[in-house]
Formats: C-alpha cells, structure tokens, sequence
C-alpha cells in the first residue's frame, strides 16, 4: 500500500476511526508506541503479517486534534527500540468547524403573510377548533391504554446497559468499530460531567484517564484494544462498572 502523493492522505474528523490495512513496512516487527497525555493522535496495530523480509499491518488511528500527522513516529519494535528508516505514513485529522469556530445559519427569504378575514378565518377558526379536539380526545384514549398496560422496565442503571458490552470486551467479543465506539461516546460522558467539554481533547483525555471513576474503565478498554492479548481472566467487571450504577443509562449517548 502507498501513501504517496497529496490526494491519497487519508482523513478522518477529529474522533472518529479509521483503518489502513495491507501497509507494508521495512525491518523487524513493529507496535504503537505508549501512549503519551499529551499526544493529538492515538494508534494501535490490529494485525502483523510476514512479508518476506518486512512485517505487513492494518493500522487504526484517530486524532483528537486537527493537524497532519505521520503514522510511521507513533510506532516502535517490540524490543523497544526506535525503527530507522519508516517511509512516512501521513494522515489528517480534519475539525468539523469551519477555520473561525463560528458556524452561519442560512438567511431565510423574506415572502408575503397571507391575508385572511371574514367568512374564511371563521371556517379556518372552526377547522382548528375540530382538530384540536379530535387531538385532545385521541391523546386522552392513548393515555389510559399506556396506564392500563403492563410497562416495560428500562435499565436500571447505566451500569446495567454497560454490562453486556464490557462482558463481550473482556471476552475479546466486542467488534474493533463498537469497542472504538464505546471508548469515545464513555470520554464524551465523563467531558461533559466533569466540565472538561471547552478542554484541550489530548489534556482532558489524560484527566480522564487518572480520574478515580471515569479511568478505571477507560485504563481497561485502550489495554484491551491496544493489547488484545492481554490476560482478562482476574477482570471484575463489577468493580469497573462501580461508578456508573448512580447513572441513568441515556446518559450515554
């Protein structure tokens, strides 16, 4: 797979995912790089394959600040050692705001008020009268079947609409796209009930991720995903789930 050439840079918005599979690298096998607080892209190796001589991959990153950025400086060996000779894997990462934060509403098309009076206005008034009470009445029959019939219980708890996803995460189950999609919407909840929304996204990530409630999950789901390997089998998923039981499962959007 080439990169070469300015139309063939991927990008993706700032958050959202992507993939680049079949990219062939020089030298011994390689794996993303810790992960720094202050770092504006994430990266983690989903496959390695051998190719002759070299390693092939499929790569998945996301940028939490917009800018340009080269893959190959957010790889090292698994030795630990800094690779030598990486061609350059660029990306952009793209903000879905124009370039001065300000986003302009359409002018609306200024058009005539029609004018209506006399015999008309008192059927119209009528008509309106009619609706509204066929509304009313319709509204009321829908309200005591809704009373009379046996509601379904929602989750309790966020913690319970959680639950089955980390349960599939833990077992290596929870598909590449959900698990993303679970570690982002889980840094939006906990932005927007820690006030970090107007935040540096790189600073306030690293918030979370030392924060008493909202990192232990967190910690857990980029480990996972980073390092697929990794043994789950002392997880207690009780204890992760601890902090989210005083929650009401919309909380997630």
């Amino acid at each position: 797979m080439t990169l070469q050439g300015e139309s063939q840079v991927p990008e993706r918005p700032v958050g959202v995912a992507a993939v680049l599979r079949e990219v062939v690298l020089p030298g011994p096998e390689l794996e993303a790089a810790p992960q720094t607080p202050a770092a504006p892209l994430v990266l983690r190796v989903i496959d390695v394959y051998p190719h002759g001589t070299d390693h092939r991959y499929d790569l998945e990153w996301y940028g939490l600040e917009p800018g340009r950025y080269d893959l190959a400086e957010y790889l090292m060996r698994v030795d630990g050692t800094v690779p030598e000779g990486l061609p350059a894997l660029s990306v952009d990462v793209t903000s879905a705001l124009a370039a001065d934060g300000i986003v302009t509403p359409n002018a609306l098309s200024p058009t005539d008020l029609p004018s209506v009076g006399g015999y008309a206005a008192l059927l119209i008034g009528l008509g309106v009268v009619w609706v509204l009470g066929l509304a009313l009445l319709v509204a009321g029959r829908r309200k005591r079947r809704a009373m009379e019939a046996p509601a379904e219980a929602p989750p309790a708890t966020l913690a319970d609409r959680l639950r089955p996803l980390v349960e599939r995460a833990v077992a290596g189950e929870l598909p590449r796209e959900e698990h993303a999609r679970l570690e982002l919407g889980l840094i939006a909840l906990w932005r927007r009930r820690l006030g970090l929304e107007d935040a540096d996204a790189a600073d306030a990530v690293a918030r979370l991720r030392a924060h008493a409630d909202a990192g232990p999950l967190l910690r857990a789901l980029e480990e996972w995903l980073h390092r697929p390997k990794a043994a789950r089998a002392d997880v207690d998923v009780a204890a992760l789930l601890a902090p989210y039981r005083a929650l009401a499962p919309e909380e997630l959007a």
